[in-house]
């Protein structure tokens, strides 16, 4: 018998309570000390990061958040795999602009050292790397230097061992965030809302497409309670 799964904590019906903010949706100004992606840049940044793979028969993103749920370009092939050596965490900040504000900034995830991650791997088309790739790198890196550049790892998937591109976070980074409780955590992503919509909506989304494709997440779990509780007691106080 199938496995029955588990009952999330955080529903739609929390994610409803924080609306986005009605926004202008143009980039905000680089950060002093990035600027602007440029499709040249995004050019570089391919050329340099096959130019250290090689010739390659084909092309895998290993995907950990948000490109579950929403992929940045098409894909022809679709697995779930692990990557060891990074575990998928809160420590990309702060985000004041889509999903955050300066009141509230959000926290978005990343690779970041240690541990091990199960994520998604998508196959891109063939005949449309170069096209993907820049989709891909224009959502991802909208600004350079980026803090959580690309870089190829090793996902293991079935009896096969698949090079991924991916993105890790930069320690160096100004953007660089650790060392938050799970409480902490938890009150960000209750609280940041931006101009695409909430953290907790980025939340549940990540953790429902991981559950559903079988992948349990126990940090992730335990966010997505937390947030749900702390919801509740802003907006359903006598509930």
């Amino acid at each position: 018998m199938p496995k029955k799964s588990r009952k999330m904590r955080l529903t739609e019906r929390h994610v409803e309570y924080l609306q986005p903010l009605d926004l202008a949706e143009e980039m905000p100004p680089p950060p002093e000390g990035y600027h602007a992606a440029t499709p040249e840049d995004h050019q570089r940044t391919i050329a340099e990061l096959f130019a250290r793979e090689g010739e390659m028969g084909e092309v895998w993103i290993f995907a950990y958040g948000s490109l579950i749920w929403r992929p940045a370009c098409d894909f022809v092939e679709m697995r779930t795999g692990l990557v060891r050596g990074w575990h998928r965490a809160f420590c990309l900040g702060w985000n004041n602009r889509f999903r955050g504000s300066d009141e509230n900034p959000g926290l978005m995830l990343a690779l970041d050292r240690g541990g091990a991650c199960k994520g998604v791997l998508y196959r891109l088309p063939p005949d449309r790397i170069e096209e993907c790739m820049t989709q891909l790198l224009e959502r991802e890196m909208a600004w350079l230097p980026s803090a959580f550049p690309p870089r190829w790892v090793n996902a293991r998937t079935g009896d096969r061992t698949i090079r991924a591109l991916t993105f890790c976070i930069d320690r160096n980074s100004g953007r660089y965030v650790s060392g938050l409780s799970v409480e902490r955590i938890a009150e960000v992503l209750a609280t940041a809302v931006g101009s695409r919509g909430s953290m907790a909506e980025y939340l549940f989304a990540t953790v429902r497409h991981l559950e559903e494709m079988g992948i349990h997440d126990p940090h992730l779990w335990q966010l997505q309670s937390l947030v749900a509780d702390r919801i509740e007691a802003a907006y359903e106080p006598d509930g």
